[in-house]
C-alpha cells in the first residue's frame, strides 16, 4: 500500500511540473526546398525520353545516358546566401551541357505545392534573375534519402519533344 502511495504521489509531482512549462509562442520557421536542394548533388542516373515516340506507345521511347558521354561524372551544385536565398549553380565534369553549365538559381515557390504541380527550378544567365536560361522540374523531393529528381523538358510549338530526367543523390 505504502508503494501505491508513493507512486502516486511521484506520478502527481510529474504532471504538475509537466503543466507548469509555459509557451512561449517561439517557433521554428519550416523548412523550405531551398534548403533541401541547396548543395552538391552527383549523377545517379540520367534518362533521355523520346516525348513523341512515349506518346504513340513506339518502343523504345527512352535511354540511359548515365555512362555514355561522361555523364557519370556529372556533377550539380545549387549555391544559396545566408538566408537560404539561392544564389549560384554549376554544373561539373566533362559533359555535353544540355543546359547552361553555370548561372544562378531561383525556385517557382519556396514549399512543395499542395495540387501536386511540379516546383520549377528556374536558372538564368543574369544576378538579376531577369534573363531565363532554362527550367527544371523538381519531380522528386530530397528528403531522409537525399535523393531528388529533376526532369529538363524540351519543347516545340508547345509541344514536348524530349525530356531528360535526373536522379541525383547528396554529395555533401
Amino acid at each position: 500500500m505504502r508503494c501505491k502511495i508513493i507512486y502516486l504521489l511521484a506520478m502527481i509531482s510529474l504532471l504538475a511540473v509537466g503543466c507548469n512549462e509555459a509557451d512561449d509562442g517561439h517557433h521554428v520557421d519550416p523548412i523550405t526546398l531551398n534548403e533541401k536542394i541547396q548543395g552538391e548533388w552527383g549523377l545517379m542516373n540520367l534518362k533521355m525520353v523520346d516525348e513523341v515516340a512515349k506518346a504513340a506507345k513506339t518502343e523504345p521511347s527512352e535511354q540511359d545516358l548515365s555512362t555514355l558521354f561522361n555523364y557519370d561524372n556529372f556533377r550539380i551544385k545549387f549555391n544559396v546566401n545566408e538566408n537560404n536565398q539561392p544564389t549560384t549553380y554549376e554544373v561539373t565534369g566533362n559533359v555535353p551541357p544540355l543546359f547552361a553549365l553555370n548561372g544562378y538559381w531561383s525556385l517557382s515557390s519556396d514549399f512543395q505545392q499542395a495540387n501536386g504541380e511540379a516546383v520549377r527550378i528556374y536558372l538564368y544567365s543574369d544576378a538579376e534573375k531577369t534573363m531565363k536560361t532554362d527550367e527544371l522540374r523538381l519531380a522528386s523531393v530530397p528528403g531522409s534519402n537525399e535523393e531528388m529528381e529533376l526532369h529538363l523538358v524540351r519543347v516545340s510549338g508547345g509541344i514536348a519533344f524530349v525530356s531528360y530526367k535526373f536522379k541525383l543523390n547528396a554529395i555533401n
